[in-house]
């Protein structure tokens, strides 16, 4: 029997599950200009899938890469939904930052 597609699915639901906090988290210290980070790490684990050479662990790279890419529109989305007051704003966020 082969497990790799089940590993790799397990693997997805789990990276999916923690980019949540961690967008929410990164929202709420940071702000939406952690963007730059989500894409830099992004495009490494991307790269860094192509060179891999077992297959399973290339495409959790991958899915990890591609889960901090989308993380850049949910970290934009994220300021949105704090606005609309569904989620805490920092206040000590806007005395030591720029508020956009």
């Amino acid at each position: 029997m082969n497990f790799q597609g089940i590993i790799i699915g397990v693997m997805a639901f789990l990276i999916i599950g923690i980019f949540h906090p961690i967008v929410i988290a990164s929202e709420y210290y940071v702000g939406k200009k952690i963007w730059p980070l989500f894409l830099i790490v992004g495009i490494l684990c991307i790269g860094i899938s192509l060179f891999i050479e077992n297959s399973t662990i290339s495409a959790i790279v991958g899915v990890i890469g591609f889960s901090s890419l989308w993380s850049i529109h949910e970290v934009i989305e994220q300021e949105e939904r704090v606005k609309k007051g569904w989620f805490p704003n920092n206040p000590n966020k806007s005395k030591h930052m720029k508020v956009e």
